[in-house]
C-alpha cells in the first residue's frame, strides 16, 4: 500500500481528535493545494466520523478549496461597497469570458477566480484582487483591460 501525503500529515498527529478537523484540513491544503474528496474521506477515517462531518467543515468554511489554484488568481469582492458598485457584473464578467467551471477555475487552467466577503479597499469599489495586486474602480471594460495585460505578459513571456 503507498503511503501519501495527507497519510503522512495524519501520522504526524498524536492523539488525533475531532477537535483537529479544521487544522488537519488546513496542513493537507497547504501541502496539496486543496482538499480532496479523497483527502476528506481519509480524515474522516483517521477521526472516526463520518465523512458528511468533514465536507460539512470544509464546505462551511470558504478558506477551504477542493481545486487547486491555478496559474492566476482573481479575488471578486462582494462586500457591501463593492455589491453596490456592481461587482456582481464583474464577477458574472468573469465567468464568460474565462469560461469558468463551477470550481472557480478556467476551463483552459490558467485562471482561478474566488469571490470573497470584503478585500478591505471600500473607497475604490468595486475592486478585485489580480495575482495579489488590487485594482478598483473598475468597469468590464477596464477589467477587460487588465485581462489583456496578463495575456500581453504570458505571451511575452512563451
Amino acid at each position: 500500500m503507498t503511503v501519501t501525503p495527507v497519510d503522512e500529515i495524519i501520522a504526524a498527529r498524536a492523539d488525533l481528535t475531532r477537535e483537529q478537523l479544521i487544522p488537519l484540513l488546513q496542513e493537507i491544503q497547504e501541502h496539496e493545494g486543496c482538499v480532496s474528496p479523497a483527502a476528506m474521506l481519509q480524515v474522516a477515517q483517521a477521526l472516526e466520523t463520518p465523512v458528511s462531518r468533514v465536507y460539512g467543515v470544509a464546505t462551511f468554511y470558504n478558506q477551504f478549496r477542493f481545486a487547486p489554484l491555478n496559474e492566476h488568481v482573481i479575488e471578486v469582492c462582494r462586500g457591501t461597497a463593492c455589491h453596490v458598485k456592481q461587482s456582481l457584473t464583474l464577477a458574472q464578467h468573469l465567468r464568460r469570458r474565462l469560461k469558468l467551471r463551477a470550481d472557480g477555475n478556467s476551463a483552459d487552467g490558467r485562471y482561478t477566480v474566488v469571490t470573497v466577503a470584503c478585500l478591505g479597499a471600500c473607497s475604490i469599489a468595486p475592486v478585485i484582487k489580480l495575482d495579489g495586486e488590487f485594482s478598483g474602480h473598475l468597469t468590464v471594460e477596464k477589467l477587460d483591460t487588465l485581462l489583456d495585460e496578463v495575456e500581453a505578459g504570458a505571451a511575452a513571456a512563451a
